[in-house]
């Protein structure tokens, strides 16, 4: 029941975000963040005002985007401070660690062999989503397929992913 009232109000749901975050591709994010939400739910849970409880779900992941954003922002000025020396007036970053260097190339390597792994189609339409920055609409008229089937394909890499890469 959830599920179907996603899809009719989905346009709707990413337009109401957009407004709120100034951001069409932030508010994708978060209806798509929305659907992973909502099929993570009991199917057979009783919901009073569905409609409602898809506004809810979505302001509060608007609000922990938010959260996070202005957390990241005192963490990366915090980083900075830590990393960077002031030489003649201009920051200059601190080399990262031999062990750290290593460690992030072999993270990265896993990375790229999970997404190799994937479906071609799936594959894909992340790469079009997450690396080239495309909205799902984009993506979708890139791929010739619905913005539904994009999402499909994107929360299946992503899960697939999380999996591979724990």
């Amino acid at each position: 029941m959830l599920l179907s009232l996603y899809e009719e109000k989905r346009a709707n749901l990413v337009r109401f975000f957009a407004a709120r975050l100034n951001s069409r591709a932030e508010a994708e994010d978060l209806v798509q963040d929305l659907y992973l939400r909502l099929t993570a739910m009991e199917a057979d849970a009783t919901v009073e005002n569905p409609s409602a409880l898809l506004h809810r779900i979505g302001s509060n992941l608007m609000l922990d985007r938010l959260r996070s954003q202005k957390r990241s922002g005192v963490r990366d000025h915090d980083w900075r401070e830590a990393n960077t020396t002031v030489l003649a007036g201009h920051e200059v970053a601190d080399e990262p660690s031999a062990d750290q260097v290593v460690d992030a190339r072999q993270r990265l390597k896993a990375l790229v062999e999970a997404v190799d792994d994937l479906p071609e189609k799936t594959r894909h339409a992340f790469q079009l989503h997450k690396l080239e920055g495309l909205s799902h609409a984009e993506t979708a008229r890139r791929m010739g397929i619905s913005t539904s089937t994009v999402e499909k394909h994107i929360s299946s890499a992503l899960k697939t992913l999380t999996r591979r890469l724990r």
